[in-house]
């Protein structure tokens, strides 16, 4: 089937066309407000809001109206109409007509809807067509009697190749054809270069406002886009960078046509100012001709124009079908291809309710309408039909759409949670509740739902608006670099605990002398927030430098580490010097920090480090520097400094032997103790001392961030005497705080001359002189008993309380303790645990045990050989647990002795040797031996002898288990 096309000849036409950038819209907006009354049509709602825009802030918008397919503004008496070229009223009369991008025509998806504004729609005394140059051979032949006004560029534009995405310049367009490559572009750029904004035709055109506003406010220097910018955005755009030169046109993957790349690349450049183009990323570098054809605006002409009936006929469904598929007979025109509309009707017709009902030219021009309904959703042909059909069943009567149905369908769309493609599919779903609010005959009240979906509408786009600025933007960023481009004055504070706040911005702290950049900020980031904060720096580092030197003592403090603290911050770290008393601070500053203050800073921190040390180490120091000592004085002096004021005693045993009392005094003027285990220092064994040597000898080591240097200090404050000691802590980091390791324990080192102390006069006691038995000494040989005086003493007992002993020389002897027959052997074990402090008995070697030992063992086992003595009236029986309870009551109890250790080696024990040997060739007899050795007639009483003759008290435990053994030996 063919149709003669009907063409308006008679009113006046031009043909406005040109490359980008040639001001065919600001040309075409001029004339249309110098007639009375007029009509543009646009290829994008959102070019059309931007037009509506510029309009109405000329001449107000009581004269001017705004028809889309989603929005209607419409005054009472509008002279101007700004309009989609598909929403363009046809039942208007106005002085001026224009179509912009009338390229367009040729377009397979919209080219029909061009097309037939280009033969049809006209104004009463004017009529423009905006567009390229690739369509004026078909304009002068459809349209022999226009007028073709040419409009060259104003500014050049060139080829600069390919570039890396993360090298593109400033204000530079990187064009991609999906949204995944979108999205990581975009995302690659806000890390290595601030942000960028993002630009599709999916988003809503008041989101992408908002993005194109973010860009070309300067915020962000990169815009990410579709193909979408092509279409008439005035952006002030530089570059444009081809990241792909492949789009899917709804058909199939296909590169793009010279033209297509032209029309994007325009949009570099602005009015005169020249502008670049290229590739990025992986994309191939265009070829010559290409590249040829792009700077010379010289394209291929189009072979034909879209076309599509538009006298539709709704006689029946064959009928429109049939018009449909009518075919022009003009040459230059072609017939469209299925357009979204055609499809949906027929996705529509293969549902039997729809089939069923579409009869009659009222039911079929309301499904027309229906399918003309945008599929803004994607989600499926069969999806979008099934909808059709719904709104089909409601409205093919005459009726409405349910109120409450369509409020729930709304509801669906009114969230603002989700990520970004969750809100672009709401806003979708939204936009096509939007188109159906536009149709006056479709709704109860079509006004109200107008205004209710057109408010979620914006809502959502402000929402990922925000979401896309936050993915996609680093705002402290690009607000710094904005503001350090343009040299202004800065709004700059730092806050009371150190952050740099610029322009609202956190770019960093400051500690100390010390500035420290966001951590999450890298590469030009990173450059851009120390330009920011450099700003700020130098008089607050000033300002700092002049209140330091001015401080007091008490504001500075030595941690552990070897950091020097100035009001809680890091500004010096303690150094080795060539005297261990006497070590250096080197400054930790910036180069912020420099000049007459800096020496200011490094002079007053040298002078608390010199007031520190002498205070209190004092004693130490005096030492060091002492006149007048002289010989094995002088030597043990040495010798004590270099121990930081503690030296072991055995280490200088024969020096101090040859001191005499006056040489002793000359030591101990400077504080010197001299005690039994070592010569120290008392003074410096209080706790800032301690610490002080502490971290002095770690600095000494290099072991500063050893374990142990900053927690063995800790125990004199805490008044500790004794600790357990950690395996990982070395015994210097002991030592040096003041306490010395013996065995499992450290103990300080004047506790452990008080414990000399409380033992030495219980060694030197003897039985029967007048002297009264101190407690804890013993009838025979030198020893002692463990008191609770000793344990109290180093707040340890048992075997910590043992090894500290043995580590000290002692040896211990373990002795059998015997109840007598009226006292029970529990109140035998109170009493010898007692003088003890609940101290474990510890092991002694089987293989040397003591005289006494070897004594105690025999007597036991005699004694347990003698019969029992029969009681006058047996007793009863004991029961199984009397018996068992006795047999425990029976346990041994020994008595813990402790000696000093015996000396095999020496003077004094060879000489003793020597002395008994001439005693035993003189015949004389041997001390220590027993009268049957010497040949005395006398027989020595053992102890088992004694235990024999010893009556049994009938009531004992020991008469008790005697009578059971007995029994059970009858038995």
């Amino acid at each position: 089937m063919t149709q003669t096309v009907h063409i308006d000849r008679t009113a006046p036409v031009k043909a406005v066309l040109g490359p980008t950038n040639t001001g065919k819209t600001h040309f075409a907006i001029e004339r249309m407000l110098a007639n009375r009354s007029g009509m543009i049509g646009l290829p994008l709602r959102l070019l059309a809001r931007e037009v509506y825009t510029r309009v109405t802030d000329r001449i107000g918008t009581a004269a001017v109206a705004l028809i889309t397919g989603e929005e209607r503004i419409i005054p009472k008496a509008p002279r101007y109409w700004i309009s989609t070229v598909e929403a363009m009223p046809r039942d208007i009369l106005v002085d001026f007509v224009a179509i912009d991008e009338i390229q367009l025509a040729g377009d397979f998806e919209r080219g029909h809807v061009f097309t037939d504004g280009l033969l049809t729609l006209r104004g009463q005394y004017e009529t423009l067509l905006l567009g390229s140059d690739t369509i004026r051979p078909l304009i002068q032949r459809l349209l022999p009697n226009a007028e073709v006004i040419a409009r060259p560029r104003m500014s050049v534009l060139t080829y600069t190749g390919s570039k890396k995405i993360t090298r593109l310049p400033r204000r530079s367009a990187v064009v991609a054809f999906s949204a995944n490559d979108v999205y990581a572009i975009a995302e690659l750029i806000r890390r290595q270069r601030g942000g960028a904004a993002v630009v599709m035709g999916s988003l809503s055109p008041r989101t992408r406002n908002a993005q194109v506003a973010l860009f070309q406010s300067g915020d962000v220097d990169f815009l990410v886009a579709t193909d979408a910018i092509g279409m008439g955005l005035n952006l002030d755009v530089h570059h444009v960078a081809f990241a792909a030169d492949y789009k899917f046109d709804g058909f199939q993957y296909r590169p793009l046509s010279p033209a297509e790349l032209g029309q994007i690349a325009g949009r570099a450049g602005r009015h005169t100012r020249d502008g670049t183009f290229g590739v990025a990323g992986q994309t191939t570098p265009l070829e010559e001709e290409v590249i040829e054809r792009l700077e010379t605006h010289t394209f291929q002409p189009l072979k034909v124009l879209q076309w599509r009936n538009r006298a539709l006929d709704f006689s029946s469904i064959d009928s429109l079908t049939a018009s449909l598929e009518t075919v022009p007979t003009l040459p230059g025109l072609t017939k469209a291809p299925p357009a979204d509309d055609v499809r949906a009707l027929d996705y529509a017709l293969r549902l039997p309710e729809i089939a069923e009902k579409a009869t009659g030219r009222s039911h079929i021009s309301l499904l027309w309408d229906l399918c003309r309904i945008p599929d803004y959703r994607k989600i499926s042909p069969a999806n979008h039909a099934e909808l059709i059909a719904t709104l089909f069943d409601f409205l093919q009567d005459g009726s409405r759409i349910p109120s409450d149905w369509f409020a729930r369908q709304v509801s669906y769309a009114d969230r603002l949670d989700g990520d970004i493609d969750t809100l672009a599919n709401r806003i979708a779903h939204i936009r096509t509740w939007t188109f159906a609010s536009n149709r006056k005959d479709w709704l109860d009240d079509p006004s109200y739902w107008r205004e209710e979906t057109r408010a979620i509408e914006d809502r959502l786009s402000d929402v990922l608006h925000e979401k896309l600025t936050q993915r996609f933007v680093d705002r402290r960023t690009s607000v710094l670099m904005k503001r350090l481009r343009e040299n202004a004055m800065l709004e700059a504070e730092i806050t009371a605990n150190g952050e740099i706040v610029v322009e609202g911005q956190h770019v960093g702290t400051i500690s100390g002398f010390r500035f420290t950049p966001d951590a999450t900020a890298d590469g030009p980031e990173a450059k851009a927030l120390r330009a920011a904060a450099n700003k700020v720096l130098s008089a607050e580092v000033e300002r700092r430098a002049v209140r330091l030197s001015d401080a007091p003592n008490t504001s500075f403090i030595l941690s552990s580490d070897g950091s020097l603290r100035w009001q809680g911050e890091v500004i010096a770290k303690l150094s080795s010097g060539e005297n261990p008393l006497k070590p250096r601070l080197v400054l930790l500053a910036d180069e912020h920090l420099s000049g007459p203050s800096q020496e200011k800073v490094q002079q007053r921190i040298d002078l608390w480090l010199s007031t520190h040390c002498e205070t209190l180490l004092k004693p130490l120091i005096d030492l060091s520097a002492a006149d007048g000592l002289d010989g094995l004085v002088r030597g043990i002096a040495f010798q004590l400094v270099e121990g930081l004021g503690i030296l072991d005693r055995a280490s200088v045993a024969e020096d101090i032997r040859q001191l005499d009392q006056d040489a002793r005094g000359s030591l101990r003027k400077y504080g010197v103790r001299f005690g039994a285990y070592h010569i120290y220092i008392p003074a410096l064994l209080k706790p800032a001392p301690a610490n002080l040597l502490t971290i002095l000898k770690a600095l000494s080591e290099n072991r500063l961030d050893a374990k142990g240097v900053s927690e063995v200090p800790q125990l004199s404050i805490a008044g500790r005497t004794s600790v357990e000691t950690d395996p990982e802590i070395a015994p210097e980091i002991y030592l040096s705080s003041g306490f010395k390791v013996y065995g499992r324990r450290a103990v300080r080192i004047d506790i452990l001359e008080r414990l000399a102390d409380l033992i030495r006069p219980i060694l030197s006691w003897r039985p029967g002189t007048q002297e009264e038995k101190p407690e804890g000494a013993i009838e025979a040989g030198r020893g002692f008993t463990v008191t609770v005086a000793m344990t109290s003493l180093l707040g340890c007992a048992g075997d910590d309380f043992s090894s500290i002993l043995k580590s000290l020389g002692y040896r211990v002897e373990r002795q059998l303790v015997e109840p007598s027959a009226d006292e029970s052997v529990s109140e035998v074990i109170a009493e010898s645990t007692a003088a003890e402090d609940d101290s474990v008995p510890a092991e002694t070697n089987p293989a040397e045990p003591s005289p006494s030992e070897v004594v105690t063992t025999e007597s036991a086992s005699e004694a347990a050989d003698t019969p029992a003595v029969e009681p006058a009236s047996a007793p009863a029986e004991p029961t199984e647990a009397e018996a068992a309870e006795s047999a425990k009551s029976m346990e041994p109890v020994y008595l813990e002795i402790w000696r000093p250790q015996r000396q095999d080696r020496g003077p004094r024990r060879q000489q003793k040797a020597r002395s008994e040997n001439n005693q035993a060739r003189k015949g004389a007899p041997k001390r220590g031996k027993t009268q049957q050795q010497n040949g005395s007639k006398k027989t020595a009483r053992t102890k088992s002898d004694r235990a024999a003759n010893k009556p049994i008290d009938p009531n004992s435990p020991f008469a008790a288990l005697a009578a059971l053994k007995d029994t059970m030996g009858k038995q």
